[in-house]
């Protein structure tokens, strides 16, 4: 009987000992379980911190994050409308240099016409002052003091002065030095009374018009 007791005994010592060691695992791995929680927790929030870096900065290897991808947009638009504007204005002061030499060139080439079309006028008119000259000159000298001839003689000096004014005049010739681009040699001849190379005489009279040449003097050189 005493046996009996003893092994039932010993029986509810083993099953408590084997009760107990499931609860200390149980307890061990809740334990392990909240452990695991915090590192969660933790990883978590190191995630979180990083992300929040990434939003404000630009990352390591040149990307941009989401939150900053608008306001680079918004950059990049209004460098785009800079440059057009400032390519628009270089256009526009190209395009007003080019009208302003087109202008300057077409004012100068309009002169030109003009002072080409006065020499040609005045070339015209060169023969009539060359026949009043020749008249004048035919006149005897009891005659010079007439009426007739005072006329003609104003007449002359009149149309001389018109074309003095337009901006014909004669070119100097006689006693001046020979000058192949005002006169024209029709004849050589030695004479030491004048210097070298001197016009001596002059058969036509020659004109400019302002600083070019409408005709040149027919001249003789001497020496």
């Amino acid at each position: 009987m005493q046996d009996n007791i003893e092994e039932k005994e010993r029986a509810e010592d083993v099953a408590v000992e084997e009760k107990a060691v499931p609860e200390e695992e149980n307890g061990q791995a809740t334990e392990d379980a909240a452990c695991e929680e915090v590192q969660d927790s933790e990883a978590e929030e190191e995630i979180l911190e990083e992300a929040a870096e990434e939003a404000d900065a630009e990352t390591e290897d040149g990307t941009v994050p989401k939150e900053r991808k608008s306001f680079f947009k918004k950059k990049e638009k209004k460098d785009k409308k800079d440059e057009k504007i400032e390519e628009l204005n270089d256009r526009l002061i190209r395009s007003i240099a080019e009208f302003d030499n087109f202008r300057k060139r077409t004012e100068k080439e309009k002169a030109q016409m003009f002072e080409i079309g006065a020499k040609d006028i005045v070339e015209k008119i060169l023969p009539v002052i060359d026949n009043f000259e020749r008249g004048l000159a035919t006149v005897p000298e009891a005659e010079k003091e007439g009426a007739f001839v005072q006329g003609i003689e104003l007449v002359y000096k009149q149309l001389l002065k018109a074309l003095e004014d337009a901006g014909v005049k004669p070119i100097e010739a006689v006693g001046k030095e020979f000058d192949p681009n005002f006169h024209n040699a029709v004849m050589h001849a030695e004479d030491e009374s004048f210097g070298e190379n001197i016009v001596a005489e002059e058969f036509q009279k020659g004109y400019m018009y302002r600083d070019s040449v409408v005709r040149h003097s027919m001249v003789k050189v001497v020496n």
